[in-house]
This record gives C-alpha cells, structure tokens and sequence, in this order.
C-alpha cells in the first residue's frame, strides 16, 4: 500500500502540464508538451487510479465546504485552463497534490490539523499554482525521452501490467526516473508557487498568513527518521526556504498578512470536527473533545463531535444525549440536526429520524444527505413512495452524490419499474468505475425501456462512454 501512495504521488507530481498559454501564466508556450485536450484524457486515467488505491471522503459538508474554498480562488484567475475538483483524501499522513487537468487532492490529517479557512486557503493555493505554472511541462520539453517513458512508465505499470510483480516493477523503475527528473527544478517549482498562489490567494481575500502557518505545523511534524517525515515534505520540498520568503513577503506587506474576506470561523470548525470525529483516531478524537468542554461546558461544537464520535462507536443512547445538548446551543443548525437524524436511524428509531431530517431539510432544503437519510427513513417504514420523491429530489440537486443514484434505483426497482431501475444502478456503477456491472444494469434496461425515449437516448450514450473500458474495472473503495 505504501508503494502505491508513493506511485501515485510521483505520478501526479511528474504530470502537472497545461496545453493553452495565457498572460497570468509564466512559462511560454513553446514549453507545453501536453494539448489540453490530451491533458484531460491523463486526468480520466489517473482519477480511475486514484479511486481504485485511495479512500475519497464523500461526505458532502466536507467536500462541498473545501470545494467552495477552492472555487472561489479559481474564480479569481483570467482563463482558468480547467474545470478544477478539489478532492479529501481519507488518510491521516500530512500531504496536498494536484494531478493533472485540475484536480487538487488534500489529505483529510492535514486538514484536521488546520485552524482556520485562511491556512485551508494557503494550501489550496499554491496546488491550484502548480497546475497554472506548468512546471514539469518545462521539464519534459528539455527532457522529453525522459519524461515521456516515465509517464509511459508509470501508466503502464498502473494500467497495463501483466503480472503483479511485472507491474510493480514498471512502476517502480518509473517513481526512480521521475524522481530524479522532478528533484531537478523542485526548489524553484516551489518558490514559483508560492509567489503565484499569493497573487491569487490575496485577490480571493485571503491573508498570506495561513500558508506559512500551514508549513509551520508540517515541519513540526518532522521527527527522527524518514518513516516520521510528512509526505508534504517529501512532494514539496525546501521547506525551510518557503518558510523564510513566506515570512519576509508578510514582513514587507503587512496590509495583505491577512485576510479581509469575510469569514465565519463556525464552517471551518464543523468541517474539522467531523473529521476528527468520524475518520481519525477515536482515541484522540475523545480526547480533544472533553478537552474542549473543560474549558467551555457550553461549546455546541464540542458536544456535536463527542456526539458523533460516540455514533461512530456504536454508543448511540450517549450520541443522542450529546447530540441533543449541541442542538440545545445551536437549535438552527442544520448540520447538528441532520447527524441527529443520522444517529435516530442507525438506532433504528425511524419515526424520529424522519421528524428531525424534515427539520434540518427545512432549514438547509438542499443538503444532500438530508434527503439521503429522510430517503432511507421513509424505505424503512414502508413509504415508497415519498422515498422515491425523497430521491429524485437528492439527484436532481446533487447529481455527484451517488448513494442518492443507487437508492434511487433500488427504490424503482422495489416499486417494479426495472426499466429505471436498472438505469439508475447502471449510471451509479460507471462513476464507481464497476465498469461490468454498469454494463449488465445498462444493457437490462435498454431491454426494458421503449424506443424513441428520451431515457433510452441516455442509456445509449452511457453505453457508448463506455465503450473500451474493459479491463478498467476495479472495485469499489469509497468512505460513504
């Protein structure tokens, strides 16, 4: 496993390239080795590869919230190339990476080590940086032999190996090549985007200030001998030197130290809880909690992450008391509700969780896993049909939440409409990359439903994207 981390990291790092030149980027075109076009067809590759080894969090408060941060500097930039993903990686090692095409990826330990949205920021920045930079680009064109059988390489070893040790023997010749091809301008990659991620992070009204906080918990982090050394440090190096410019830039420009976007601390804070909560050690998870309540026995937040670390645990009496004094503090809010909800069904108490998720959708009509739940609630108890509307309402608002897509067909299925049924599991294992399945589901309902339909138009071109993609099939690996 560790080998397929450290692969996946070379791979991404020896692959960051953009095919389209524009003024607020500084390397000139005749560096570009990738069109943009072929840019995007590597980033399909390697997020097959990316849900096939990693655990992505899918759990829409933390992804939506790190999403809207990443977003918002985006929005900042003249012509972004991409459409840019940002992605929580569930794994307690401290390391962000970008990959090609756009897709950004923070490790879920990193960001519970976070304080504010400002030092979130930071980091999403200069990820963002080294996608608009085109750093490795530079590299392949001085070194195109080199870069482009590592590539080959490293693809092949993931994609088309024979045997396992024949794969893992491709690959790992190939992490040897890019690291030594990438070592070669990292120092300068590094220090590039930090200064172009501060152009962009100070223009969204983010202070500069997080990002060297950021740093100072990561070198923190460096302990006696290599296993302890974050990976950060290791896909981004010169730590030091980073440090050194980040703190001379703040010195010399203290009206843009930190950040004049309005920001209520509250978002960042749930988002942190419920990872510490619900995907790092329970241990520490209760420690940190009872530690908060020690010095504020009125800390809704507190409460709402023992509550839920208590769910996590199988203690659900305890959850529900901890979860109903948070509500007490902070009887609006949605997310406190919703994992009330949440709590009551795996309790199997079906009546209450449908009274609290109508109360938490009432307040936030759009979360997703409101109306998962309240769609899952209304299965249980025989209610069918206000499950299927539950579920039409989930994927109409938020078509990536997949378990909506699956619980959707299921519920059709159950009502005896196959056709659609069929449909819906079939669209939900071809984002799962169950490429198999999705074709068997696909294919049943092109049988079942009637011609010059509009939904036989859709599966059809289903099939189509599908087309190729044998031996892509993986299993699925996913935190929902």
């Amino acid at each position: 496993m560790r080998l397929t981390r450290i692969a996946i990291a070379t791979l991404l790092i020896i692959s960051i390239t953009i095919g389209s030149g524009s003024e607020a980027y500084p390397f000139p075109s005749s560096y570009i080795c990738l069109t943009t076009k072929e840019e995007k067809e590597l980033g399909k590759k390697l997020m097959l590869y990316v849900k096939k080894h990693l655990v992505l969090i899918e759990d829409p408060s933390v992804v939506n919230y790190v999403n809207t941060i990443g977003q918002h500097i985006v929005a900042q930039l003249p012509t972004p190339p991409f459409d840019f993903h940002f992605y929580v990686v569930k794994e307690d090692v401290y390391n962000a990476f970008a990959a090609p095409a756009g897709h950004v990826f923070i490790n879920s330990g990193l960001l519970a080590a976070m304080e504010s949205e400002e030092e979130l920021a930071g980091i999403l920045a200069h990820e963002i940086a080294h996608v608009l930079c085109r750093h490795i680009s530079k590299q392949i064109e001085r070194q195109k032999k080199i870069g482009l059988a590592t590539l080959a390489g490293v693809l092949t070893g993931i994609f088309l190996g024979g045997s396992a040790a024949a794969a893992g023997a491709i690959t790992t010749s190939s992490i040897a090549a890019g690291q030594s091809l990438s070592l070669k301008y990292s120092r300068e990659n590094e220090a590039e985007a930090d200064q172009v991620g501060l152009k962009y992070l100070t223009k969204a009204g983010y202070g500069g200030g997080g990002l060297l906080k950021v740093l100072q918990k990561i070198r923190a982090k460096r302990w006696f001998g290599p296993e302890h050394i974050p990976s950060y440090v290791t896909t981004h190096p010169a730590i030091e030197t980073r440090m050194a410019y980040l703190d001379t830039w703040i010195q010399t420009h203290p009206e843009r130290a930190k950040s004049v976007r309005p920001v209520d601390p509250t978002g960042f804070r749930k988002v942190r809880t419920k990872l510490i909560a619900l995907y790092g050690d329970a241990g520490a998870a209760h420690s940190t909690f009872d530690s908060q309540l020690r010095k504020n026995s009125e800390d809704a937040l507190a409460y709402y992450g023992k509550g839920l670390v208590l769910d996590r645990g199988g203690k659900k009496e305890e959850a529900v008391e901890n979860l109903k004094r948070a509500v007490q503090f902070r009887p609006l809010d949605r997310d406190i509700l919703r994992d009330l909800g949440k709590t009551y069904f795996h309790m199997g108490n079906y009546a209450s969780a449908l009274k609290t998720l109508k109360g938490a959708l009432a307040f936030s009509p759009k979360d997703p896993e409101g109306w998962f739940l309240l769609g899952r609630a209304q299965m249980e108890m025989g209610d069918l049909q206000g499950a299927l509307d539950s579920f039409k309402t989930l994927v109409n608002t938020a078509p990536d939440y997949l378990p909506g897509t699956y619980y959707l067909g299921e519920t059709y299925g159950k009502l005896g409409n196959l056709g659609e049924a069929h449909y819906h599991l079939g669209i939900y294992y071809k984002e799962r990359g169950r490429f198999k399945n999705a074709k068997f589901h696909l294919n049943r309902a092109l049988n079942l439903v009637g011609k010059d339909t509009e939904r036989r138009l859709s599966i059809e071109k289903a099939l189509k994207e599908l087309s190729g993609t044998q031996g892509h099939d993986h299993n699925e690996k996913s935190a929902w």
